[in-house]
């Protein structure tokens, strides 16, 4: 019999996770929620039908009481991309501090569909796809917040 992944099993290693559907896109939004980036740190690449989006993750899988926060730098890479929309989001600029707030999925009529990217602030990006494949991978080791608090929603 085998056993559902834990977030404690992946509190030591990097973070590389795939997803094929809207319910894996959930876990990976849930792990970026709150991670920040800047306008210089996407790139759509057309010939090679990808974007990449270079962030600053926070670690919401290894929270305990006594850990100083973490985040890490990670890689959201969408595949099979065939255009991007933007609105509100000043890419290439360096200055734009963006705040991603989630990942969702949008089906169209067959296999694509768009990856909706919110940020806060009302930016947001619409990735068209031929279908859903999504990469997250952590590049470097955690390092403690700058700010030393894990990011707050106030209702």
């Amino acid at each position: 019999m085998t056993e559902d992944a834990r977030f404690e099993d992946g509190v030591d290693k990097p973070a590389r996770l795939i997803a094929a559907d809207a319910e894996d896109l959930k876990v990976i939004s849930a792990l970026v929620q709150d991670a920040v980036a800047s306008g210089s740190d996407m790139t759509w690449e057309p010939a090679n039908r990808r974007f990449v989006l270079l962030l600053n993750r926070f670690r919401w899988e290894d929270r305990s009481a006594t850990q100083r926060p973490e985040r890490v730098r990670a890689l959201l890479i969408i595949n099979d991309v065939t255009g991007v929309k933007s609105q509100g989001v000043e890419k290439g600029d360096a200055d734009t501090i963006l705040s991603l707030l989630g990942l969702e999925w949008q089906p169209g009529k067959d296999a694509d569909g768009a990856v909706e990217l919110t940020f806060a602030g009302d930016g947001a990006l619409s990735v068209q796809t031929e279908c859903l494949n999504v990469v997250l991978q952590d590049v470097t080791r955690p390092y403690s917040a700058v700010s030393g608090k894990a990011p707050t929603h106030p209702e």
